[in-house]
């Protein structure tokens, strides 16, 4: 009896398809525990602060197809679901992200959640219990999400008020992790290595971006995030003055406001010299 060949083994996937990011705690190791027990994840935690790149970390560490929704005013759950389209003078259905990943067992991110309409997360809903199946109305579909699905959803709690929030009956459903801005030290090894400058050149933005943040809720609504400080630190290392850079980088995304620039401006003075 001949024996039945064997495709070759496929090489290990190289470090380098897997963002990288510096974890602060033991959330990979909670990512990975909800992930085997087909438990719903709540990421939560300034802009900034790593929520989207630790997703995308953890998706290509567990090999799952990520399907990401940056969250709006006007997205719904057919947006997510799928719809009818017209192709080629046909009706046919063209599924959403959600319904791609439930199809493809995947993982659903969907950022900024609280920014969705209401009933994205009535959608959600029948995924996130015990049943983990997406009914699917207008193709009369039932689909039973596979082992390897999940949902990750994020948002700010600083965005949140009165219009605007998490229904406790939809927050515990999730399993939750908080995030925030890495300890210093961290944070000068994270913006060297994301944007090719020296940790002695960026330990002053990131002294900078840390006084900043003292500021959130008085002249400013939101502290500075990592990303900012690495697109000032590779404007830097591109050679463009390092004032300019974090004028550029920092200061003017911050905020519109005349006075508040003059003042962060000279914050900023004050720290870098």
């Amino acid at each position: 009896m001949n024996a039945i060949p064997r495709l070759p083994a496929m090489p290990p996937a190289a470090d380098t398809t897997i963002p990288a990011y510096t974890a602060s705690g033991n959330e990979r190791f909670l990512f990975e525990k909800a992930w085997e027990k087909r438990l719903p994840l709540l990421l939560k935690g300034p802009t900034g602060s790593g929520k989207t790149r630790f997703v995308a970390h953890m998706a290509a560490k567990l090999g799952l197809p990520l399907f990401t929704v940056a969250c709006h005013d006007d997205l719904s759950a057919a947006d997510l679901t799928g719809r009818h389209l017209l192709k080629g003078g046909e009706t046919v259905w063209v599924d959403g992200p959600l319904t791609r990943a439930v199809r493809e067992g995947g993982l659903c991110y969907l950022d900024e959640i609280v920014e969705a309409r209401k009933d994205v997360a009535v959608v959600l809903h029948p995924l996130t219990d015990d049943r983990r199946i997406l009914p699917l109305e207008r193709t009369g579909e039932l689909l039973a999400a596979p082992p390897s699905f999940m949902i990750a959803v994020s948002y700010n709690p600083a965005y949140q008020n009165l219009l605007k929030n998490l229904k406790p009956s939809t927050r515990q459903r999730f399993v939750s992790i908080s995030f925030d801005f890495l300890p210093r030290e961290r944070e000068i090894a994270v913006v060297s290595q994301e944007s090719g400058l020296d940790e002695g050149a960026v330990a002053p933005l990131v002294d900078l971006a840390r006084r900043l943040r003292t500021l959130k809720g008085q002249d400013i609504e939101e502290g500075v995030s990592t990303r900012l400080v690495v697109y000032a630190a590779s404007l830097i290392a591109a050679g463009l003055p390092r004032a300019e850079a974090v004028t550029a980088a920092i200061i003017e995304p911050l905020t519109d406001e005349p006075e508040v620039r003059a003042g962060l401006a000279e914050v900023a003075r004050a720290v870098l010299g």
